[in-house]
């Protein structure tokens, strides 16, 4: 038994504060082991994540050089990165099936193959320093195959969570898990610009990004040995019912507070991915460059990682779910306003990267505590499909929200100040509605939903013999961590 936490969640039994349960019904409290391996099984997801990051956006930074190299248009170019979109969205049935069905391990050993597989394929057209050049057909099918791994990936966070994690940790473990991804999209905006200089290092970039990818494959089958540990560290994980996958959709359909909860927080995916995809393009006509709109979009993921640690910790401790969402939704929200407002002035370059900043923070660093909300209040339905569907509903909301954005722009006969490659474009209508999705969502959310936490009363009418308050800060009974 380790010494502080567990201690203090044994002293908490025995406790006799008013917020320790009745003495009559001390004998009801159950005692959940948890393993140290958990945190290897963490660090594999995070490995994974991270690298189907990197493997997606490697081109996107250097989209001139990667053009030059494979002879082909910078809209070819961007196809590498869009087909990870088009890919994950009816792989994301199957992935959500699969999860609850055929199990973690399974599911995560498939995904880091064929992650390892996109990366490997991607230099086969040639190795660094010989006379062979890698072919544009050979990379778009390795990109292919490493699209395929993305779904497999990204909704494990939620699962591995509730089966590997106390109650008192999950928000954490799903936090760290999910935020890796946005990580590797960090990692491939700073490596990338920074190993590219010529179009001939492409191969080297490749070449780079296929090692982590082995690397994760390896661990992920030689060290993962099961889909969960010996026995569960909750009452959620030891009395697992989930429902059929279909069954589980069809309740889904019918649970209100779900529904609202997928449709605010998918049109919110779409917000930020227009964000993260338009950012050059919109800041470039105001003069700004490329350097100063990649520095914004680091600043955007960087305090968006920090965010949701911080998040992830008070949630994790309050379970206050719903409240810490509403605050940071509406606080993004004038945010998002801030930087429709604030992007089409010149010379505002501070401006720009506070709003960028406060952006992630408070908006961007909802996910993962969203993922954990979406499984609280829609408990027994497996917690992939729950997930899963809010992850296919913010994919296929970016699509949209893109396409509807960019028919918004329209060409500015003259823009001296405009550092844009191409024809310069005016994107004040599409900030503008943009504006207004976010708010309407926003206030959609924080009028609208409303929720009980599902999963833990389930815990506490297990391990108290009754349903507590939601809002208790006391966890379920984890007494042994080996």
């Amino acid at each position: 038994m380790e010494s502080g936490e567990d201690d203090k969640l044994l002293d908490f039994s025995s406790s006799s504060s008013p917020a320790s349960p009745p003495n009559d019904e001390l004998k009801k409290l159950r005692c959940f082991k948890v393993y140290k391996r958990r945190w290897f099984v963490l660090l594999v997801l995070c490995l994974l994540n991270c690298s189907n990051a990197t493997l997606w956006l490697t081109f996107a930074p250097v989209a001139d050089q990667s053009a030059q190299y494979f002879d082909v248009s910078l809209a070819n170019i961007n196809w590498l990165s869009v087909v990870y979109m088009v890919v994950s969205i009816p792989l994301s049935f199957a992935t959500t099936w699969m999860l609850d069905t055929v199990g973690l391990r399974l599911t995560l050993i498939l995904g880091s193959w064929l992650n390892m597989f996109g990366g490997i394929v991607r230099i086969m057209g040639g190795p660094p320093g010989t006379a062979l050049k890698i072919n544009y057909a050979v990379v778009m099918l390795g990109q292919t195959v490493a699209a395929l791994a993305q779904p497999l990936i990204i909704f494990t966070p939620t699962k591995m969570a509730a089966l590997w994690f106390p109650d008192h940790q999950r928000a954490t473990a799903n936090t760290l898990a999910s935020m890796a991804n946005p990580l590797g999209i960090l990692v491939a905006n700073l490596v990338s610009p920074a190993m590219v200089h010529t179009s001939d290092q492409i191969p080297t970039l490749l070449l780079t990004y296929a090692v982590p990818a082995c690397v994760a494959c390896f661990l992920t089958t030689v060290g993962i040995r099961s889909s969960a540990p010996p026995t569960p560290p909750s009452a959620s994980a030891e009395f697992s019912t989930s429902e059929p996958f279909v069954q589980g959709v069809k309740l889904l359909l019918k649970n209100r507070a779900y529904l609202v909860l997928l449709l605010c927080f998918a049109s919110g995916v779409g917000v930020f991915t227009c964000f993260t995809t338009l950012l050059d393009q919109i800041l470039c006509v105001q003069g700004y460059t490329n350097d100063f709109a990649g520095l914004c979009a680091a600043l955007f993921i960087v305090f968006g990682i920090v965010g949701a640690a911080l998040l992830g910790l008070y949630v994790d401790k309050t379970k206050r779910f719903t409240e810490a969402i509403k605050i940071n939704m509406g606080i993004s929200a004038l945010a998002g306003i801030a930087f429709s407002v604030v992007c089409l002035m010149q010379q505002q370059s501070i401006a720009v990267a506070t709003v960028c900043s406060l952006f992630g923070f408070f908006g961007f660093s909802i996910y993962p505590v969203v993922m954990e909300l979406s499984v609280e209040c829609s408990y027994p339905v497996g917690e992939a499909t729950s997930a899963g569907l809010i992850f296919i509903s913010g994919q296929i909301l970016s699509i949209v929200y893109i396409v509807l954005l960019q028919s918004l722009a329209t060409p500015v006969a003259e823009s001296p100040r405009s550092t844009c490659g191409l024809a310069p474009q005016s994107w004040k209508v599409p900030m503008m509605v943009l504006a207004v999705l976010t708010t309407f969502f926003t206030c959609v959310f924080i009028i609208v939903f409303r929720t009980r936490y599902r999963r833990l009363e389930a815990e506490e009418d297990v391990a108290y013999g009754h349903k507590r308050d939601n809002r208790s800060t006391d966890p379920t009974p984890a007494c042994v961590d080996t």
